[in-house]
C-alpha cells in the first residue's frame, strides 16, 4: 500500500458543534484558507454557486475503521454492504466529499451553507463545482439510501427535541 501525507489547505468555522446524521442542511459556517496560500488563490471563486470540499473526519480515530459488511446505521432492515460502500468516518482514509452552496468570499473566508462537517474540521482539497464533471446519464442506486437519508438535509432547525443531538 502506497501512502501519501496531506496537509489541510483551509479550516471549518462555526457551523455544526457535533457530528449526527441527519438534519444538516440550512446551517451556515466557514471555510478559512490557511494563510499559508495567497488570496490569489481564491480569485474568481464568487462566481461559482456551489464548492467540492473534501474534508477529513477529525474526530474519528483509527480503530472506527470497520472493514466488512454491515449495515447502515445499525438497521437491519437496510442490507450488508460492503466498508466502500458507506459515506461514513468508519472508511480507510476517513475522508468525505461535501458540496455546499457558495454564500460569499471574505478575504480567506468562504461562506457556504449545506456543509455537513463540523467546526474546527480540516479541509484537505477545495474546488468549484463544475457541472459537467458531475455524473454523466441517468444515476442508479438501491432504494435504502434514500430511505437512510429522507431527513439528512432537512433544515437543522426543524430537527426534533429541544435542541439536543
Amino acid at each position: 500500500m502506497t501512502t501519501y501525507e496531506v496537509g489541510s489547505i483551509a479550516t471549518v468555522v462555526g457551523g455544526h458543534t457535533y457530528v449526527q446524521d441527519d438534519y444538516q442542511g440550512g446551517v451556515q459556517s466557514v471555510i478559512r484558507v490557511n494563510e499559508a496560500y495567497p488570496l490569489e488563490t481564491l480569485q474568481g471563486i464568487d462566481e461559482f454557486s456551489h464548492l467540492t470540499v473534501t474534508w477529513r473526519f477529525h474526530l474519528a480515530h483509527p480503530e472506527d475503521v470497520q472493514l466488512h459488511a454491515r449495515s447502515p446505521r445499525g438497521n437491519a432492515q437496510w442490507p450488508a454492504t460492503g466498508t466502500f460502500v458507506h459515506r461514513n468516518h468508519r472508511r480507510p482514509n476517513q475522508l468525505a466529499v461535501s458540496y455546499p452552496r457558495l454564500l460569499g468570499v471574505d478575504g480567506r473566508d468562504l461562506l457556504v451553507t449545506d456543509l455537513d462537517a463540523v467546526d474546527g474540521t480540516p479541509v484537505v482539497d477545495l474546488a468549484p463545482y463544475f457541472q459537467e464533471m458531475g455524473p454523466r446519464g441517468s444515476v442508479r442506486q438501491p432504494t435504502w439510501p434514500g430511505e437512510m437519508l429522507v431527513d439528512y438535509w432537512r433544515d437543522a432547525a426543524e430537527r426534533p427535541g429541544p435542541g439536543l443531538p
